[in-house]
């Protein structure tokens, strides 16, 4: 087996566990200098790390008790979004809180994925002693190339796969069924969604959420069209809808930066928000309440998970045992005059 450059891959992580006996998250913390490794274990991942020649820069390093007290923060999306969505903004706050006074610095990276050799070759130099990920893309090899190096990731949002990687996500499922089940309450009978990125989890757990709620509430789930998170991809989508069902009268919009170019879009058309149409969208940002009319949606909190991101890396960075493999955090409606 080789590597996209011809190369074979250097061994990894799960190669080193076998051959010492013991299990990979040992070896992860062996690699990161936690003491909560017997003696006996440890020795063994040295010896196994010195014969096979795994990750020889990284395991140097950390088997010699130096530290980059540094975490990166690897957002895997263009700059140009990542600036003008306020959910990385949160995220970013959230981390910066829980780093507050432990003397460790972060690294704010937006990749892609054709970049990832590079990334994972940097981060994996010793630059850094773990990362957070963010806005993984279909199946993003990035948490488990970095995991195969010995260093410990966490992921924001639940991955598509690499379903062994650690992560924390808002309740995406539910809180769109919440906000369908409140469409529905209101009497609305022509319930259509714009919806995330096919290849992206929290577009398919909120799309799953909101044709859970049309379903049991025995209305049609044939209105939906798959959008990006921008407001132009918001309008488009928000036109193909009418064209397909002029009498729509409900939309749940995943995402609130999507909502603001679906309201302009209805604005435009001369239906009246909420009256004609009921508009519901997530994630609470500061778009919401400045929406015009002000945007009903789904509350999430980013800076609690950009919080429990860090503290679950940290966590493990320091070998706390027995930690979650995932978090999962709770939503709640927040209602405005847009339904």
């Amino acid at each position: 087996m080789t590597d996209t450059n011809g190369r074979r891959p250097g061994p990894r992580i799960v190669e080193v566990a076998r051959a010492a006996g013991v299990s990979k998250s040992t070896v992860s913390r062996v690699i990161n200098g936690s003491t909560y490794v017997s003696d006996r274990a440890r020795q063994a991942v040295h010896l196994a790390i010195e014969r096979l020649g795994y990750s020889p820069n990284h395991a140097a390093r950390t088997l010699a008790g130096s530290k980059a007290n540094a975490i990166a923060l690897v957002v895997s999306e263009q700059g140009s979004r990542v600036l003008a969505d306020p959910f990385f903004a949160g995220v970013l706050r959230g981390v910066h809180t829980e780093l507050a006074g432990r003397r460790i610095q972060l690294l704010v990276m937006m990749s892609r994925q054709e970049d990832n050799d590079d990334l994972v070759a940097y981060l994996s130099g010793g630059h850094v002693d773990g990362a957070l990920v963010l806005s993984l893309h279909g199946d993003d090899p990035l948490p488990r190339s970095l995991q195969a190096r010995g260093m410990p990731v966490v992921v924001g949002g639940r991955p598509l796969v690499a379903d062994d990687v650690p992560f924390v996500d808002a309740d995406n499922f539910t809180g769109a069924l919440q906000a369908t089940r409140h469409l529905v309450s209101l009497g609305r009978r022509r319930i259509a969604t714009i919806a995330g990125p096919r290849d992206m989890a929290v577009g398919m757990d909120r799309l799953s959420g909101w044709r859970r709620g049309v379903e049991e509430a025995r209305r049609s789930a044939d209105l939906l069209v798959h959008s990006d998170f921008t407001p132009d991809s918001g309008a488009l989508a928000m036109e193909e809808l009418l064209s397909r069902a002029p009498d729509l009268d409900a939309v749940f919009v995943a995402a609130d930066i999507m909502a603001l170019g679906a309201l302009r879009v209805l604005r435009a058309g001369g239906r009246k928000v909420p009256e004609d149409v009921a508009v519901v969208g997530f994630d609470d940002s500061v778009l919401a309440a400045t929406a015009v009319p002000p945007l009903t949606t789904v509350r999430q909190e980013t800076e609690t998970l950009g919080r429990t991101m860090t503290w679950r890396l940290l966590a493990e960075l320091a070998g706390t045992e027995g930690l979650p493999p995932s978090v999962l955090l709770p939503t709640s409606m927040v209602f405005r005059a847009s339904a």
